[in-house]
Parts: C-alpha cells; structure tokens; sequence
C-alpha cells in the first residue's frame, strides 16, 4: 500500500510559474513509477508527465518545454510549471504504481493523490 500527498497548487497570471510536489509513503522498496495527471472541467483526465524509477520521463505534446518532472530521493517527485497558460488550468493529480512499464496512461496507476488544483489567468 502506498499514499500519496501533493502540494503546491495555486492560481498564476499566463506566463507565471509554479511548482508541484508530491510525496509518496509506502513500506515498501519498490522502485515507482510516478506521474501527473490533470483534469479540467468538463474534459477528461489526461496525462502530463510521467517518470520511472530509472529517471525516464515521458510528457504529454501540450506541455514539452515547458513542465519538467523531476524526482528527489526516492518518493517526492516535482513538476516544475513554466510558461503557464489559461488552458492549463486543472486539478492536477498525482500517481504512482510500482509495476513494470511507466507511460501517461491512466490505468497504469494504483495509486491517486487528493489533487491539488492550478488556475491560470488570462
């Protein structure tokens, strides 16, 4: 079993920055996958970015330049934000799963953060 808590969020004017992060508790030493996901309203749940155990990364067309994931120690990963646009605005979530294979697909993941929500300003 494993948790995962997230934070960071916040409301930004377009071009502003922000940076979530997001730590998972678990007793095990399985390496994880861990990604983000986000949801907007009235849109399904997409992939952001995503990174293996082995630093991997994989990200979503829309946000390549301008996110970066990034893990620190083993369990807290962080999505560094720039560049930020009205359309990026959405409860961002975090997951991770610690079973073979690490991609932006949603039913790879086990395991769900609370969410954390970003607004962007026009």
């Amino acid at each position: 079993q494993a948790q995962l808590a997230e934070s960071g969020g916040g409301s930004v004017q377009a071009g502003g920055t922000l940076r979530l992060s997001c730590e998972l508790s678990t007793h095990t030493s399985s390496g994880y996958c861990m990604g983000w996901s986000r949801q907007a309203p009235g849109k399904e749940r997409e992939g952001v970015a995503s990174i293996d155990h082995d630093g991997t990364v994989s990200y979503e067309e829309s946000v390549k330049g301008r996110f970066a994931i990034r893990k620190e120690a083993k369990n807290i990963v962080y999505l560094q934000m720039n560049s930020l646009k009205p359309e990026d605005t959405a409860m961002y979530y975090c997951a991770a799963h610690a079973h073979w294979g690490c991609s932006l697909g949603q039913d790879q993941y086990d395991y769900w953060g609370q969410g954390t929500q970003v607004t962007v300003s026009s």
